[in-house]
């Protein structure tokens, strides 16, 4: 509940992430940066990614096997065969990283709790790459709430 004595806060960026080919890639603190900047206390912060061959993901931040069997399970549910295919455009991994794009997630919504996203102890947000080659992919992080 907002009350008569605080104010109301919007704040956007756009963050600019280079990944390395398809890749899991913890940008958390980044997302946080973005939250302490904006002076919100208490609210939400949606993160956006404007691509439809790189998705976000909320997952286990601690032991990287989880990410590992993660990308191996969608490279067996989704597998970059030329042959199951007719969009190739822009090479084999193009239509499954549609497709794995569209299993996963565009936008992430996250509560700021006293001026800190409210993650668990364990969670963060990933970009997830699902393209082969390295790309530069934008995400917007619109914050909103009371200060």
């Amino acid at each position: 509940m907002i009350s008569s004595t605080s104010t109301f806060r919007q704040h956007q960026e756009i963050l600019a992430i280079a990944t390395q080919g398809k890749s899991l890639h913890n940008f958390t603190s980044k997302i946080q940066a973005v939250v302490q900047h904006s002076g919100v206390k208490t609210g939400l912060c949606t993160v956006f990614v404007r691509h439809t061959s790189a998705s976000l993901i909320i997952q286990e931040n601690a032991d990287p096997d989880v990410l590992t069997d993660l990308a191996i399970f969608f490279s067996q549910l989704v597998p970059e065969d030329g042959r199951r295919y007719r969009h190739s455009t822009e090479g084999l991994d193009d239509m499954p990283a549609h497709i794995r794009s569209a299993l996963t997630k565009t936008s992430e919504q996250i509560p700021i709790v006293n001026g800190r996203l409210g993650l668990g102890t364990w969670q963060g947000v990933f970009l997830w790459e699902h393209r082969q080659r390295p790309h530069q992919r934008e995400v917007i992080v619109h914050v909103s709430g009371e200060v």
